[in-house]
């Protein structure tokens, strides 16, 4: 199973400093500059991460999360954030994702055969993807 949409980007702690020997190959890109850019943005565009929980959970229940939908909450909880709301349920299709919207973190995710006559608890929004 792929994972990738589940991993957090790693910042470096701290700069580095002089200037290491780069051999002349390395210096002229392959990949236009532009494109380069679109992709770091694309990739960093998405700072939702997912507790050690919602992973077993995400792998139990074979729900699929693809870079699209963590673009998509990652929206979703920069709207929840904006109305003042802490926990948030965010419902796509027939999965549901319970994420703690200061850290930006999925805490637990259900399908439709879970959701139903379910009584979800401790939210203070909701956000329909």
């Amino acid at each position: 199973k792929d994972y990738s949409a589940l991993i957090p980007t790693v910042y470096p702690s701290q700069q580095l400093t002089g200037n290491p020997k780069v051999p002349a190959e390395a210096e002229q890109p392959k990949v236009p500059f532009s494109r380069m850019l679109q992709d770091s943005i694309r990739e960093t565009s998405t700072d939702i991460t997912f507790s050690k929980h919602a992973v077993q959970r995400v792998d139990d229940r074979k729900i699929e999360v693809s870079p699209q939908l963590m673009q998509r909450m990652a929206s979703a909880v920069d709207k929840a954030q904006r109305k003042g709301v802490t926990e948030a349920l965010i419902l796509s299709g027939s999965t549901a994702f319970i994420v703690n919207v200061p850290n930006r973190t999925v805490v637990t995710t259900m399908d439709g055969s879970e959701m139903k006559e379910n009584v979800f608890t401790n939210i203070d929004g909701a956000v329909i993807l």
